[in-house]
């Protein structure tokens, strides 16, 4: 772009020759005080730090108690800089993101003043620059000292955790959660640099997109900021249509609007395509000069909430395009504590592992932040719809200023940033505040002060009917859709049901039929590789110094141990213990998958706790925080494939239940058959199924098959026909209590490109084979896990390695496991 006056705008990014320094104060150590350390931005203190060799790693052992200094430190990042060419009438400071409380001065003059991680910033900064030499800093004041000013100047308000995190727009979980570390977070966390442009610039564009009768519609919304007032027109330009509008003198919005005749549709991954056009908006002066350009890929789909009372109270039902989606959902956390490191290329691999997982919904959780637009445009390429919560979590949040005037700023940057988004499908008030209020004893000590309700019912829902009406908004996650109902209430709108988990065995998942569960899932830990490069614990035990500190769950190995007693062996060993675990976290988590999608038509979705992690640490994610995937990732990608066949009690017995998440008529013939442990068969039948798209059917199994002569030695196998691993077993007891053979199989190694398989061949029943290849070599990863072989099946796992790994220690204990490899007398056959 051209840089003289008048003919065009031009960025400058200032992303170089930054330094970091802390302000003196007996908190800094000795060495890090009075230092000017190299300092990379976007980024923020701990990481900088991290880089010069300044702090050990926080995410090792329990480095991160040692750095908590580091929250409650004032610290400047400073750079020098010379203009770029060129004479714009306006040259403004753009700061995307500052974390948080920031003060910015340009050559010794105070330019601004931020309070909000969530939001960004522009200052006019034309008349201090300099052709050459300029000076850029930016101070940040300690978050925690800010927020507890605020906490003590407004009365201190309930929280699920004894930090200050409310009382600032910042990323509440910097502040701890019972999965993620207290590392509390400053610097300049996105892009800066500067913006020079003349006579007008697009201060913000706003598409709503439509579809109204097989037509696309983009209504267009325009505002345009002025450095001196002269006529302009707005073009714009999609699929072919073009439109414009001009803004005369004095006026600085316009309206523009484009139809677009029977456009292909966007739709969510399982459903049909993602087709994406190309709109593109230009800002034009007098005699036609370019004065900005703002483009964006958008998709052409339509979104509703179906929330009709019906016989079983109030249903949550997402449809696209009109089509009713059940969701199969995973909530997402932010993928690092330090957001400089989640880069694109990390996001493509978390999307990678999710499509793959089967998930068509990601909830962005109110803890974190609004995701970056890498998340956003891979989720409309691979059709990955998303839940965004506004940025309230777990607490009672004031509503007096400086937050209310800070709220309504960040929510109305935010809708309009994600408006053109066809992925983004919910915007939800906040998680858990509202349920909050009504259950957690929240009302006595806020003894009447605010507590967020004006924001989730009040001033959210206006700014997003006024801002993106294309899309619905729901006041928070759980929430029953009124004030007169309990926000939990499972028969209306959206449910969390964490009983389980904290006092209750999973198998009561059974006892709810919500409408659309929003939250629920179960710990366990993460991979062996990723505990051995966090942990320095000799030996590893489940409650050695590090595996407790990374426990962040209130009772956590209380309640991982509570599990185990009520439904597996006693390990022996912490192999044993991490196995059984891991294995139990699966276990609980598919139990609640396949009996929430059974009841698919009055149950319209289910999102598991929780996708990912920020660090390495037990917790309820199926992907660790080395990006490793657990046995839980491998379970919910057989509970939430398009076609689901699932044994489920019902009240006259048991019941095959088969789901068809797909497009296409499922028809298909089931043998079910009662069989011992050693193979034998007692009873067998046979099922034709006629499963329409997008719905289940449930059929009774004969009462032959489903009461057992001993249900210690026995188990139900429902299988399709001529369907590898299509099939769905149910154990008549709890493995604790099964006579379980000991262990025989035949395990045999080959070479293959990239790898190795292993194709085991069972002699006994082998109960959730699994193999951990990563216990060999930490690169390592395996394609199936999880497998339970009757005798004489066979399954081959393909094991992908830097190195070809040991055929021996490839198929022994610990890194070849089943849930009878303990039992005595087990017996591997070479």
């Amino acid at each position: 772009m051209s840089d003289a006056r008048g003919t065009g705008p031009y960025r400058q990014a200032l992303h170089d020759g930054w330094t970091l320094r802390a302000v003196p104060d007996p908190l800094v150590p000795a060495g890090i005080g009075g230092r000017a350390i190299p300092a990379t931005v976007p980024g923020c203190v701990h990481t900088d730090l991290l880089a010069a060799g300044l702090i050990p790693d926080p995410y090792l052992d329990d480095n991160e108690t040692d750095l908590a200094w580091i929250g409650r430190t004032d610290w400047v990042y400073e750079t020098t800089f010379d203009r770029s060419a060129g004479d714009p009438q306006r040259l403004d400071l753009v700061c995307a993101g500052l974390d948080t409380v920031a003060t910015v001065t340009v050559n010794d003059v105070a330019v601004g003043h931020t309070e909000n991680m969530h939001r960004g910033y522009r200052f006019d900064v034309t008349s201090l620059l300099r052709a050459e030499g300029n000076t850029l800093a930016v101070r940040f004041d300690s978050a925690y000292r800010y927020a507890q000013a605020h906490r003590d100047r407004l009365g201190d308000r309930p929280n699920a955790y004894p930090e200050p995190f409310q009382f600032i727009r910042k990323m509440a979980c910097n502040f701890g959660w019972d999965w993620g570390p207290t590392l509390v977070t400053a610097g300049i966390w996105q892009a800066i640099g500067l913006h020079g442009w003349s006579a007008a610039r697009l201060a913000t564009v706003r598409p709503l997109v439509t579809v109204d009768g097989g037509d696309g519609r983009v209504e267009l919304h325009v505002e345009v900021e002025r450095a001196t007032d002269v006529p302009v027109t707005v073009r714009a330009r999609v699929a072919g249509q073009s439109a414009e509008v001009a803004i005369p003198v004095g006026e600085r919005a316009a309206v523009l609007t484009l139809t677009v005749d029977r456009p292909e549709l966007w739709w969510p991954r399982g459903y049909g395509g993602q087709r994406r056009y190309e709109l593109t908006v230009t800002l034009h002066g007098p005699g036609g000069h370019l004065l900005d350009t703002w483009d964006r890929r958008i998709g052409f789909r339509s979104v509703r909430l179906d929330t009709t009372p019906d016989a079983h109270g109030a249903p949550f039902a997402l449809h696209v395009n009109e089509v009713p989606v059940f969701v199969r959902g995973a909530n997402w956390i932010p993928d690092d504590a330090f957001p400089n490191r989640v880069t694109a290329d990390r996001l493509a691999r978390r999307f990678d592992q999710a499509q793959a997982a089967n998930i068509n919904l990601l909830r962005v959780w109110g803890g974190g932040r609004y995701e970056s637009a890498d998340f956003y445009d891979l989720a409309d390429e691979r059709g990955l719809l998303v839940q965004q919560d506004f940025l309230f979590a777990c607490a009672a949040y004031p509503e007096e200023e400086p937050f209310t005037t800070e709220v309504a700023a960040e929510a109305a940057e935010q809708v309009t940033r994600l408006a053109g988004h066809p992925s983004l499908v919910l915007w939800t008030g906040n998680n858990e505040n509202i349920w909050g209020w009504h259950d957690w004893d929240w009302q006595e000590p806020l003894a009447g002060r605010s507590w967020g309700r004006g924001y989730y019912l009040e001033l959210l829902p206006r700014l997003v009917a006024e801002l993106d009406p294309t899309r619905p908004y729901w006041p928070s996650s759980p929430y029953s859709g009124s004030e007169e109902l309990h926000p939990n209430d499972p028969a209306y709108g959206t449910t969390h049901i964490w009983d389980v988990w904290n006092t209750d065995d999973y198998v009561r998942y059974r006892d709810y039929v919500p409408r659309f569960v929003a939250e629920f899932g179960y710990q366990g830990p993460p991979t062996y590789a990723t505990l051995r490069r966090a942990l320095s614990d000799e030996p590893l035990a489940h409650d050695s110094p590090g595996m407790a500190h990374h426990q962040k769950a209130a009772d956590g190995d209380l309640k991982l141990r509570r599990g185990l007693v009520a439904h597996l062996p006693v390990p022996r060993d912490f192999d044993d213990w991490h196995y059984l675990t891991q294995l139990n976290q699966a276990r609980a988590v598919s139990l609640g998958v396949e009996h929430f999608r059974s009841h698919r038509g009055r149950c319209m979705g289910a999102i598991v706790w929780q996708l990912n992690d920020c660090w390495p640490v037990t917790s309820w994610a199926a992907i660790d925080g080395d990006g490793r995937r657990k046995p839980l990732w491998y379970a919910l990608r057989r509970a939430y494939a398009d076609r689901l066949l699932t044994v489920q009690p019902r009240e006259a017995g048991l019941a095959l239940v088969a789901v068809n998440d797909g497009g296409r008529p499922w028809r298909t013939t089931i043998t079910a058959t009662r069989l011992t442990l050693a193979g034998e068969p007692k009873a067998k039948c046979t099922l034709e199924l006629q499963v329409p798209a997008y719905s289940a059917v449930t059929v009774p199994l004969p009462a032959d098959q489903v009461r057992p002569d001993d249900g210690r030695d026995e188990v139900l196998v429902a299988a399709e026909d001529g369907v590898a691993g299509g099939r769905a077993l149910w154990f008549f007891a709890e493995d604790r209590d099964v006579r379980w053979p000991a262990a025989g199989f035949d395990a045999v190694v080959e070479p293959t490109a990239g790898g190795q398989r292993v194709r085991v061949t069972a002699h006994t029943i082998l109960r959730d084979l699994t193999l951990y290849p990563d216990r060999l070599d930490p690169s390592a990863e395996v394609d199936e896990a999880l497998v339970t072989l009757l005798p004489g099946e066979s399954v081959t796992f393909t094991v992908h390695a830097g190195d070809p790994l040991d055929p021996v220690a490839l198929t022994t204990r610990p890194v070849l496991r089943c849930v009878n490899d303990g039992v005595p007398g087990r017996k591997l056959v070479d």
